[in-house]
């Protein structure tokens, strides 16, 4: 009897997975900017990168700023995480929200857990991260690679 050994999803789909979700985040993140609706006086993702850089910068910097972040942790996830449940990636997205009250918006101005703005961005930064979760979570299971039946290893 042979021992299947797990294998390690590859790096381009990891890659594609992150890059597929942060798109997915951005573009709803943007219209609900566009749309008047967000709370937040700018991307997070954009204020970080102006921060970071000491200076005022466009759009697609800070997109850049969220993709390089969600396409890191979607390949963290998909890579490495041993346990890819629904559960789990909506733990990861979790996390990465808490780090985001407590580190980024102080970080950009924006008080613990953006209060020095309001508290509306407490709730407003949580949905992205629902959405990170649930995004990550479909996709990994959707580009899943299938297992032949005879040979225990993927395709």
């Amino acid at each position: 009897m042979s021992a299947t050994i797990p294998i390690k999803p590859s790096f381009p789909r990891a890659f594609g997975i992150g890059l597929a979700v942060s798109v997915l985040t951005a573009i709803v993140m943007v219209a609900l900017l566009k749309a008047g609706v967000s709370p937040f006086p700018k991307p997070p993702s954009l204020a970080f990168a102006e921060t970071l850089l000491g200076r005022t910068l466009p759009l697609p910097a800070g997109l850049l700023f969220h993709t390089a972040y969600v396409t890191f942790w979607s390949v963290v996830f998909v890579r490495y995480f041993p346990r890819k449940s629904l559960a789990t990636a909506l733990g990861l997205a979790a996390a990465l929200w808490g780090v985001i009250l407590v580190v980024f918006f102080p970080l950009v101005g924006w008080g613990v857990a953006g209060l020095a703005i309001g508290p509306k961005l407490i709730v407003a930064s949580a949905l992205p991260h629902l959405l990170f979760g649930l995004l990550l979570w479909g996709l990994d299971r959707y580009f899943a690679p299938v297992q032949s039946a005879g040979d225990g290893k993927a395709s």
